[in-house]
C-alpha cells in the first residue's frame, strides 16, 4: 500500500496531537537510543529529537514518499524505509515509539511482547493506534466496497487493519512482561472544514488508501462520490460550515 506524505500532512496538527500526548506520557529517563516505527513525514520523529537531545533518534517507515519527506524535515537524523512487520533489529532501545501504525499489522498478542524484548531495563514502548473500525466513517467505507461494481477487487481491502483490542486485553498481553503498563482511550473531536468533503480529505490521507489503491482513476472517483454521499449523511455540516469529527485512539506506554 503507498502512501502520500503530502495527503497525509494536509491535517498535520490534527495527526500530530496524539504524538504529543503519548509523548507526555512516557516516565522521564536519559535515553541514549530512541526509534520511531512508522516515522510518517517526520512529524513525530520531531517530537521526539526535541525531547530526548541526548538521544540518537531514528525513524523506519515502509513508505518512501514519507521517508523522503522525513528527511527534508530533519536532514540530520536517521531514516530508512523498511517493513515494520519484518523488524529484526535486537536493540536494547531506550524509547521505541509506535504512533498510528500497529493497528496495520497483525497479531498483537505476539507482536507487542516481541518489541518490549527490544527495550533497555527501564525503556518505554510507546503505541497509539486509531480505533475507529466501527466508526460510521470506516463502516461505510466497507459498505461501499462491499455493495459496488469494484466488490471482487476490494473483497481485500478491509483486512489491511487490525481490529484494536480493548484496554484489558492490552493491559494483559503486555503486564507480565514489564513493571508498568499504562492504558487508556481518548476520542478527538477535530473540526474540520468543508464539512464532509474534509472528512473525506483526511481519510484519503490514511483510511481510505487501501480502499482506493486497486481502483483506476474513474473507479476511484465513483467510489469517492459514493463515499461523500454517504459522510454527508453521517456527519452532519455544523453552521459555521465545518464538520466534527469524532476520532477515538487508544494509547499504551509499558515500561520494562
Amino acid at each position: 500500500m503507498s502512501w502520500s506524505a503530502q495527503q497525509y500532512v494536509a491535517f498535520e496538527e490534527e495527526r500530530t496531537r496524539p504524538s504529543r500526548d503519548l509523548l507526555a506520557a512516557i516516565p522521564p529517563m536519559q535515553a541514549r537510543q530512541v526509534i520511531d516505527l512508522g516515522c510518517g513525514p517526520g512529524n513525530s520523529t520531531e517530537l521526539l529529537v526535541h525531547h530526548f537531545p541526548d538521544a540518537t533518534v531514528r525513524g523506519l517507515d515502509s513508505s518512501a514518499d514519507m521517508v523522503e519527506a522525513a528527511r527534508k524535515r530533519l536532514p540530520n537524523v536517521t531514516f530508512a524505509t523498511a517493513d515494520i512487520g519484518r523488524w529484526h533489529e535486537s536493540g536494547p532501545f531506550d524509547v521505541i515509539f509506535a504512533n498510528a501504525v500497529l493497528q496495520w499489522l497483525p497479531d498483537h498478542a505476539t507482536l507487542l511482547p516481541s518489541l518490549v524484548d527490544k527495550l533497555a531495563p527501564g525503556g518505554s514502548l510507546a503505541i497509539q493506534m486509531p480505533d475507529t473500525l466501527h466508526q460510521p466513517s470506516h463502516r461505510l467505507m466497507r459498505d461501499i466496497a462491499a455493495d459496488g461494481p469494484w466488490a471482487s477487487q476490494l473483497a481485500g481491502a478491509a483486512d489491511s487493519r487490525t481490529e484494536v483490542e480493548d484496554a484489558s486485553t492490552y493491559y494483559s498481553i503486555l503486564k507480565s512482561h514489564c513493571s508498568r503498563v499504562d492504558v487508556w482511550r481518548t476520542t478527538y473531536h477535530h473540526p474540520l472544514a468543508g464539512g464532509a468533503s474534509g472528512i473525506v480529505e483526511w481519510f484519503k490521507g490514511s483510511g481510505l488508501r487501501p480502499f482506493l489503491e486497486p481502483l483506476d482513476a474513474a473507479q476511484r472517483e465513483q467510489y469517492l462520490e459514493q463515499y461523500l454521499k454517504a459522510i454527508e449523511q453521517a456527519y452532519p455540516t455544523l453552521d459555521d460550515g465545518s464538520v466534527l469529527l469524532p476520532f477515538p485512539r487508544i494509547f499504551i506506554v509499558a515500561t520494562r
